[in-house]
């Protein structure tokens, strides 16, 4: 079964970056959508931005639109979700899920549109 592994999270002022990375041991990542998703605490999870395979699509929510900027390095089996500009409503914990299609869903999908999850990486935006 595939397993995804994020990485990269961690406490951040306002205005900084952070880079999470998402890969997958034994399986290759070429054919899948990746989306990634946050839920901060007492929220439900939501999805934030899709990439498909080849980097055809690649979807935002307007909330991360010009700060969040997805991407792959298939060469690597990692994919990257690049964080600027955050704030403190961006803390949540992270993760990245895989589609067993190529496309993504409509918009960047909902929770029961992926089939495979990481276990996630916390981002705490604070002063």
């Amino acid at each position: 079964q595939l397993q995804l592994v994020e990485s990269g999270g961690g406490l951040v002022q306002p205005g900084g970056s952070l880079r999470l990375s998402c890969t997958a041991s034994r399986y290759t990542l070429e054919y899948y959508a990746i989306g990634w998703f946050r839920q901060a605490p007492g929220k439900e999870r939501e999805g934030i931005s899709c990439i498909s395979s080849s980097s055809i699509q690649v979807k935002y929510v307007d909330s991360v639109k010009g700060r969040f900027t997805a991407s792959r390095d298939d060469a690597k089996n990692t994919l990257y979700l690049q964080m600027n500009s955050l704030k403190p409503g961006d803390t949540a914990v992270y993760f990245c899920a895989a589609r067993n299609v190529e496309g993504c869903p409509r918009g960047v999908g909902q929770s029961d549109e992926y089939d495979y999850w990481g276990q996630g990486t916390q981002v705490t935006v604070s002063s």
